[in-house]
């Protein structure tokens, strides 16, 4: 490969890593004008017009802070977990077909599996590191809820794969060019957006954070950059999320705005279900998981197997 393709791939790739921390930043702002409408307040409207510049200042606020270091924490893991963290969720979004990136992902779903079960690791990590009986609990609560609902994610994935029979995320547009995947499974995309909620650790499925038992969770001994980059990982996560909702169900990736408003529309939703619903019992979220969601996504999957083998 010629040096010049490989500086055009690298420079695409930075593009994209700073479009996508613009996006988190402003993803946050709207998350908390949403929530403080639903509550009915303004929400925050004081630094720069409206609030624009809020992220901004947060992001220097919490950049400038002190960083405390724990006396008994296993330093190397508490200090590189959120770094880990952060690398791993910005590294996903090379995945978007975006044509002047240059990377053709032919495996890219595999990568996508990869990445978001190595995301359980940095969360286990952090938890375990702080040596802090409340970010243990945190962690192993974290790691249980995400593991369980990463198996059903995984059918349902594979059941869109096995429509297209093909790893590429480019091909969901191809196959959603006369009609969407959500209207041929309905089910299954609501599930597959609730286990997103799950996966990102989103009400109502918040249990690695509990305010109310265990103080913050996993993260209780970050302070400063380490809490920012979890913060950052965790909302990059949200938006990309939403971005696989809109390629696996609502037409895939088209270079127009709409698919642009369509995945900020799944962003919203999900802050919309965090201002809407109360917090779910943990032994419930199990349940969910390993007898509702799991069946169901089996149950479809030899569905489209046997559909496939039947057209073929």
């Amino acid at each position: 490969m010629m040096m010049m393709d490989m500086l055009n791939i690298l420079i695409g790739m930075l593009i994209l890593i700073i479009g996508v921390m613009i996006g988190v930043a402003f993803l946050t702002l709207l998350e908390r004008k949403v929530l403080g409408y639903i509550q009915i307040r303004k929400g925050p409207n004081k630094v720069g017009f409206m609030g624009l510049l809020q992220p901004f200042s947060d992001a220097i606020k919490l950049f400038t802070k002190e960083q405390t270091y724990l006396n008994y924490s296993n330093y190397m893991s508490y200090y590189f977990s959120p770094i880990v963290s952060f690398i791993l969720s910005l590294m996903i979004w090379m995945l978007i077909p975006y044509y002047f990136n240059m990377i053709s992902f032919n495996l890219g779903i595999l990568f996508f599996f990869c990445c978001t079960s190595l995301g359980v690791y940095t969360l286990m990590v952090a938890g375990w590191a702080s040596n802090s009986n409340y970010s243990l609990l945190g962690g192993l609560r974290a790691v249980a809820q995400t593991i369980s609902y990463e198996v059903s994610m995984s059918l349902i994935l594979l059941s869109c794969i096995i429509l297209v029979m093909d790893f590429n995320l480019v091909k969901f547009m191809d196959y959603q060019f006369m009609i969407w995947f959500i209207f041929l499974m309905f089910p299954l995309s609501l599930c597959w957006m609730s286990s997103s909620l799950a996966e990102t650790n989103r009400t109502p499925f918040d249990f690695a954070e509990g305010e109310s038992e265990l103080v913050s969770g996993f993260n209780i001994e970050y302070s400063s950059g380490g809490f920012a980059l979890i913060f950052l990982a965790e909302y990059s996560s949200i938006l990309f999320m939403s971005l696989m909702y809109v390629l696996i169900y609502l037409g895939g990736f088209e270079m127009s705005l709409l698919f642009y408003f369509k995945v900020v529309f799944i962003s919203f939703f999900f802050i919309w279900v965090r201002g809407t619903l109360p917090r779910y019992r943990y032994d419930k979220l199990m349940y969910l998981s390993w007898k509702t969601y799991l069946p169901v996504s089996l149950n479809f999957l030899i569905l489209f197997l046997g559909l496939k083998i039947y057209l073929y």
